[in-house]
């Protein structure tokens, strides 16, 4: 007789994931897999599970991989979720039922197919990171504050809001997000997440000041008059600066 596949479905949040391994190991569920609820679906060998984001079942498995790891493991366990990569749920749970078997140097097992992907993923993660700490374009709004729209490839948002604030501590600044829809806002030495809010996603000329308009202009003519077309290496270019960035690229409008 097939044993039941149990699908655990959950909301996409980094509480419902944890959540969702603690229903796990409290069932003592064997033949499982972790899938948001968006999306997922099942055959008939297996059964959906519906698991509810609950803050002290997350707390709780936090508390066993800080007993069984450090802070630092489960940063890059973090990390890794944030990639949303497919499948990431699975490798992760291998990765925990691991620590919490008191397994530490499973991490640093670099023969290991799961750990090689995961280390991949970081890699990933760390790139995209970088590549918004040197892309994201603030424009100046009439009311003084600041926005940038990004559209990175991993939700990277909770990773990157500690260098912005360190470099712009007295900015009023908003980073939009457009693809998962949500930004963080920084205000009075404070950053919040806020929701999507189509009329702050769209920046266009009429919120702009007049001020940064005219530095867009010369940011545009500064572009223009360094260019030197003979010496232009497109493949060198592209890879410094991937088309999927352009948009959100002043000096590329």
């Amino acid at each position: 007789m097939v044993k039941e596949k149990v699908v655990c479905c959950y909301d996409g949040s980094f509480q419902g994931f944890l959540s969702s391994v603690f229903t796990i190991y409290e069932r003592r569920l064997d033949a499982v897999d972790i899938q948001k609820c968006e999306g997922s679906g099942t055959d008939m060998f297996s059964v959906k599970l519906q698991i509810d984001s609950d803050r002290s079942k997350a707390e709780r498995v936090l508390k066993g991989l800080k007993k069984h790891s450090d802070k630092r493991m489960i940063k890059q366990i973090y990390r890794c979720f944030l990639s949303e990569q497919d499948g990431i749920e699975m490798r992760l749970l291998v990765l925990i039922r691991q620590i919490f078997k008191g397994n530490t140097g499973y991490f640093y097992n670099y023969g290991d197919e799961n750990v090689m992907a995961l280390h991949k993923v970081l890699k990933m993660i760390r790139r995209e990171v970088h590549r918004m700490h040197a892309f994201v374009r603030f424009q100046e709004l009439k009311d003084g504050s600041y926005a940038a729209v990004v559209e990175p490839d991993f939700d990277v948002m909770p990773l990157i809001g500690q260098h912005f604030e360190d470099r712009y501590p007295s900015m009023e600044w908003i980073i939009f997000d457009v693809r998962r829809q949500y930004g963080l806002h920084y205000k009075d030495f404070k950053s919040t997440f806020i929701g999507f809010e189509e009329k702050l996603l769209t920046i266009k000329s009429s919120a702009l000041s007049t001020e940064e308009l005219e530095y867009q202009k010369m940011w545009r003519q500064y572009f223009q008059s360094v260019n030197i077309s003979e010496r232009n290496n497109a493949k060198l270019h592209l890879r410094h600066v991937p088309r999927r960035y352009w948009n959100n690229l002043i000096e590329k409008q």
